[in-house]
């Protein structure tokens, strides 16, 4: 009998520092998630100046599509935080879309093999970002999950651990492309 208050309050304790690990394993796994965004980001980032350097020569009236994204990608550089990056992410996949329909116009640059390599590894790369993105989502909302669920939540809220945010798209972005045949 006298063993059952120590076994009750080694559950209790068991029960605590694995609930309190797992929190912290979920954050460490949000943490991940968005270093792989950054990683994607950056390796989209290193892919546009160089297909600006490239269509840029053919592109000589198309200065101001050149030099839109090259400011989106500035913008998006200097983003900070989910909401941040997704609204400067929007912009610069936009000026990208613009881009891509300026080379449409100039078949001696759409047959340009660079050109077509730069555009087939950016494209590889918006992949890998929706997918680094999905993982990064699923991973907030299995975190929020845990601190917002009874009893995890009595820890979550001692060890101020707050909500994560969504890497959600703008709004504008959600709007469906009008298609035209004439």
């Amino acid at each position: 009998m006298a063993y059952i208050p120590l076994v009750l309050v080694l559950v209790i304790v068991a029960w605590f520092v694995t609930a309190y690990n797992k929190l912290v394993r979920f954050r460490n796994q949000i943490k991940n998630a968005w270093h792989q965004i950054d990683v994607q980001l950056k390796r989209r980032y290193d892919l546009i100046p160089n297909l600006v350097e490239v269509v840029k020569d053919y592109m000589a009236y198309e200065q101001e599509t050149l030099t839109k994204v090259i400011e989106a990608r500035g913008a998006a550089l200097s983003a900070k935080g989910p909401a941040a990056q997704a609204k400067a992410e929007g912009l610069l996949t936009e000026t990208l879309k613009s881009l891509f329909a300026v080379v449409e116009k100039y078949p001696e640059l759409k047959a340009n093999q660079n050109v077509a390599s730069l555009q087939e590894e950016l494209t590889g790369t918006e992949n890998k970002i929706s997918f680094a993105r999905q993982f990064y989502n699923d991973s907030v909302m299995t975190y929020n999950n845990a601190i917002q669920s009874i009893p995890t939540n009595f820890i979550a809220s001692f060890f101020n651990f707050a909500q994560e945010a969504y890497f959600e798209i703008e709004p504008e972005s959600r709007a469906v492309p009008k298609a035209s045949l004439r």
